[in-house]
């Protein structure tokens, strides 16, 4: 079980570039919905995974739905080669995303962010049109029954940043 104030803790405190998105993000913003694991779009530059790497380390990632015993290196060479990491970690579920289909990566989204104090923390998180846009571009079942929701508390609020 994913323990969420202590994801938020760890990323807050080492100063990590990452905006949450997907359901703590609609967490966040309403919904109802619950969800099971943090996801952040995290800057690519090479002190951010520095930072990323060093903090997660202690907590002992591993990729979600590997075989046990699989050999893995988590280091940033690793989070260099590649983009997006679904990781099981002794503080929960992490899915680390370079980029997000109808957002884009870090730099994209932080004009679509907004800060929010979650735990005690500071963090960004990814607005709410921000978000819809995401989950329509993203196409799953289950973002796209996330919908009517999301929208639903767009327009209870009567949101103008709605495109």
């Amino acid at each position: 079980m994913t323990d969420f104030k202590a994801v938020i803790q760890v990323f807050s405190g080492s100063g990590i570039e990452c905006v949450i998105v997907g359901g703590l993000a609609a967490t966040i913003h309403g919904s109802a919905r619950l969800t099971q694991d943090v996801d952040f779009v995290y800057a690519r530059t090479r002190a951010n995974l520095d930072r990323l790497v060093d903090v997660l380390r202690p907590h002992a990632p591993y990729p979600r739905g590997a075989p046990p015993g699989l050999p893995f290196d988590w280091s940033r060479a690793t989070v260099e080669r590649g983009l997006n990491f679904t990781l099981t970690t002794a503080i929960g579920d992490i899915d680390l995303l370079g980029e997000i289909p109808g957002g884009g990566n870090y730099e994209a989204l932080l004009p679509r962010s907004m800060e929010v104090e979650l735990f005690g923390c500071r963090c960004r998180c990814l607005d709410l049109p921000g978000l819809v846009r995401a989950k329509r571009a993203a196409g799953r079942p289950k973002d796209l029954d996330a919908l009517a929701e999301l929208e639903a508390l767009i327009e209870e609020r009567g949101d103008p940043s709605n495109e």
